[in-house]
C-alpha cells in the first residue's frame, strides 16, 4: 500500500464517519420530535383552573341541568366549568376548532 493510498482510506473513513454521525443526529431529533412521550416537552391544555387537584372534575345531575346546558372544552372560560365564549379567541389564535359541549333536553 503506497503512501497515496493511506491517504485516500483515511478520508473516506473520515466521510463515513461524519455522514453516519449526521444520519444518527437527525434521527435522534426527529425521535424527540414525533415519539418521545416527555411530559416535560408537552403544551398543557389547562393553563390556571384548580391547579393545586390532581384531576379537575365535575360532576352534576341531569334534573339540576334545566333545559339546556353549555359546558368549555377548551379549558379558557372564566366561568369554567361553564362555557362563556373563550374557544372564539383561543381558535382564531391558534387554528384549532374547539367548541363546548352542549347537554340539552329532547324536544318532545
Amino acid at each position: 500500500m503506497g503512501p497515496g493510498q493511506n491517504s485516500a482510506v483515511r478520508v473516506e473513513w473520515i466521510a463515513a464517519v461524519s455522514l453516519a454521525a449526521g444520519a444518527a443526529a437527525v434521527g435522534y431529533l426527529a425521535y424527540k420530535k414525533f415519539l418521545s412521550k416527555d411530559k416535560c416537552c408537552k403544551a398543557m391544555v389547562n393553563l390556571h383552573i384548580q391547579k393545586d387537584n390532581p384531576k379537575v372534575v365535575h360532576a352534576f345531575d341531569m334534573e339540576d341541568l334545566g333545559d339546556k346546558a353549555v359546558y368549555c372544552r377548551c379549558w379558557r372560560s372564566k366561568k369554567f366549568p361553564l362555557c362563556d365564549g373563550s374557544h372564539t379567541k383561543h381558535n382564531e389564535e391558534t387554528g384549532d376548532n374547539v367548541g363546548p359541549l352542549i347537554i340539552k333536553r329532547k324536544e318532545a
